[in-house]
């Protein structure tokens, strides 16, 4: 387990890294309803896709600049030209297919939420509208995908999307309080 502060910490959180910390004890598992937030973590669920979280968690203020804070229209109507600069010169990843995704991604997303009226409220009812607790004790317990996570993967991928792979899904639920997998020792999971 991660020990700083006198907190027991999830085991998989590296010890020496505070915006890492900070993000574990105040964003991840933390259940959102807010479909801007809901679309930037998206975003950066996907462009973490083969890489670690924590090398797209440095960037994330590079992607709110270069993806105009996630506003999700002004995301749709980007021209290949003003992605072509977002990948020659943002602070992001730039690997083209993930660029690129962002616009397609974005307008599958204002597709869902004209057809259920919010994001939030698509992607609420694959959990019944309340986090799926769970409390791994090792990190050999803890999952990669789970059935929600294949629907929804399965759904988005329908709808037009890219890079939502159901272990990339599942990170996405974790992320954004639909799952809340912190550990039995961690300090989140005793406060739950």
């Amino acid at each position: 387990m991660t020990k700083t502060d006198e907190k027991t910490r999830c085991a998989w959180l590296p010890e020496g890294k505070p915006d890492y910390t900070h993000y574990h004890d105040h964003e991840w598992g933390v259940p959102v309803h807010d479909d801007r937030l809901l679309f930037e973590m998206l975003i950066l669920e996907g462009a973490q896709a083969g890489l670690s979280w924590y090398t797209i968690l440095k960037r994330r203020e590079g992607y709110r600049t270069a993806f105009k804070n996630f506003d999700v229209a002004a995301c749709a109507k980007l021209t290949d030209a003003q992605l072509e600069k977002i990948l020659a010169s943002g602070d992001i990843i730039r690997n083209r297919l993930k660029v690129f995704s962002v616009r397609k991604n974005a307008i599958a997303f204002l597709a869902i939420q004209k057809e259920f009226g919010s994001f939030d409220a698509y992607l609420w009812r694959f959990v019944g509208g309340k986090p799926k607790v769970s409390r791994p004790k090792g990190m050999h317990d803890i999952k990669t995908t789970t059935p929600e996570s294949d629907a929804i993967c399965k759904d988005l991928k329908k709808r037009g999307m890219s890079f939502v792979g159901s272990t990339i899904i599942y990170a996405y639920l974790q992320a954004v309080g639909l799952v809340d997998d912190h550990m039995q020792s961690c300090f989140k999971a005793k406060k739950s």
